[in-house]
């Protein structure tokens, strides 16, 4: 089936949507079109033929059932936050904001869950949560302004994960609505389920081309009552990736272990104006968290972690003393991206691998940008072996940035596979990845994804063109 096309939005169809949301959340306004024409990605721009903000289930139900009649695109947005290009609408069409999905509708601390819809703010869910002495880890960079639909979309995870992993481990069940109008529940409210095919799982991570999700079941942890943070140097930044594995099988597992390399402390440290003191012979760092309810355990957690890394060849360790400190350290690592596109236009691409493999991929990323003439700011989760790789413009060409650029992220990728890794951990495929999906899965693979996309979406009018074109 081909992917759909743009279709001609008549004033009949505007008129609809109208009369399901009101008036004034259907827009058509330059500025409001040209705001909704990017997100986080690169320098992409589309726009958009109309923008819908519903505010319930029913709404979006009646907006779909017209499109899938009239087989208009919908691409379903969240905060804009998105590094894949997943909330773009590059064939026009309907841009369908959750933004006003905003509400933690309840918190249940008998049964430790979380009900709430998509529009709403992690961080902020996670503030409300705190003041219950509740938990929800994922916290990806942009927390302070990504939405939990979002987060859903793109099964984030971010420097938590490595200790209490990432979104799909906290969603029970999730209400959506089909492309063809249908409203579903995916699951039940439970921590245990083996009825049936596990539709929940499918839909976290599907990039919004299979439903649009309406609320969502979290389950919920207590919240560990202390934290601890150091900040490693290391004069190689290979022995800093060769480190990560060595914590691990030491026996110690943080609830943060943050990988950058010189150019992105550097230039985050600018950004955010602190005064860390960076050595001319550093070229990484490693962010150490521990947490937990024992400060005396998680004293000896530190200092056996620093003993660790010690055989790497580091610096002089940082411990924050105080959650100043470590707040300023954390605000580096959040905003190195923003930090790095401030610098230049760049490609950022979410490559991961089995931890013990992340020097291997370090040196040869290094060595493909001296083949193709890039040059790299690399950071990430090193504890689970996601690197994001900044490709960065500087002085390349236009035939260089859009041309044989793409051949050296192929040969990237190719050797993540190769280390038996994957080419996004947590970014997603989306619009800019997906030319590369054929290094990682073969043609059977493909056709079972291109089948239930089908099957979801039958007039293919949700988030199409993105992971896959169906007709490829």
């Amino acid at each position: 089936m081909a992917a759909a096309t743009k279709s001609f939005l008549t004033t009949q169809i505007i008129q609809a949507f109208k009369n399901i949301i009101g008036e004034k959340y259907v827009l058509l306004d330059e500025e409001t079109l040209q705001h909704f024409s990017h997100d986080e990605t690169e320098d992409l721009h589309f726009l958009p033929d109309v923008v819908v903000k519903p505010r319930t289930a029913e709404e979006i139900s009646s907006i779909l059932k017209i499109c899938n009649r009239e087989k208009i695109p919908v691409t379903p947005r969240g905060a804009g936050t998105g590094l894949s290009g997943g909330a773009l609408a590059h064939l026009g069409g309907v841009l369908l904001s959750t933004e006003r999905m905003n509400a933690i509708l309840n918190i249940d601390e008998e049964n430790l869950q979380v009900i709430t819809e998509p529009g709403v703010i992690t961080e902020v869910l996670q503030t409300e949560l705190k003041e219950k002495n509740l938990f929800y880890p994922p916290d990806p960079a942009s927390k302070g302004s990504c939405f939990i639909g979002g987060n859903i979309s793109e099964n984030s995870g971010g420097p938590k994960a490595v200790k209490y992993g990432v979104v799909k481990d906290y969603v029970l069940n999730l209400e959506m609505v089909l492309p063809t109008g249908e409203i579903i529940w995916t699951g039940a409210n439970v921590l245990k389920n083996s009825t049936g095919y596990n539709l929940t799982q499918l839909i976290v991570g599907s990039e919004g081309t299979l439903g649009i999700v309406t609320k969502i079941v979290l389950r919920l942890i207590p919240l560990p009552k202390h934290d601890l943070l150091m900040l490693v140097p290391f004069r190689s930044s290979e022995n800093a990736c060769s480190a990560v594995a060595a914590i691990f099988r030491a026996g110690y597992t943080p609830s943060a272990l943050e990988f950058m390399e010189r150019d992105a402390l550097v230039w985050a440290k600018q950004f955010v104006e602190s005064t860390l003191k960076i050595e001319d012979d550093v070229q990484a760092h490693l962010l150490i968290e521990v947490d937990g309810n024992n400060m005396d355990v998680l004293m000896q957690e530190m200092e056996g972690i620093a003993s660790v890394v010690t055989e790497f060849d580091c610096g002089d360790i940082l411990f924050a003393d105080n959650e100043q400190q470590k707040s300023e350290l954390w605000k580096m690592r959040r905003r190195i991206s923003e930090a790095v596109k401030s610098h230049s236009v760049y490609k950022e691409e979410d490559t991961v691998v089995p931890r013990a493999e992340l020097p291997v991929l370090l040196k040869g990323v290094k060595e493909i940008g001296k083949k193709y003439g890039f040059h790299s700011v690399c950071y990430g989760h090193a504890g689970d072996g996601n690197l994001h790789v900044n490709i960065i413009r500087g002085n390349l060409s236009e035939e260089q940035w859009n041309g044989s650029l793409k051949d050296g992220i192929r040969e990237i990728f190719e050797l993540v596979k190769r280390l038996g890794g994957t080419i996004s951990g947590e970014h997603g495929i989306g619009l800019v990845q997906k030319e590369y999906m054929h290094i990682v899965f073969d043609k059977t693979q493909m056709r079972l994804m291109r089948e239930i996309k089908k099957i979801f979406d039958p007039n293919n009018i949700l988030n199409p063109g993105k992971i896959f074109d169906l007709s490829s």
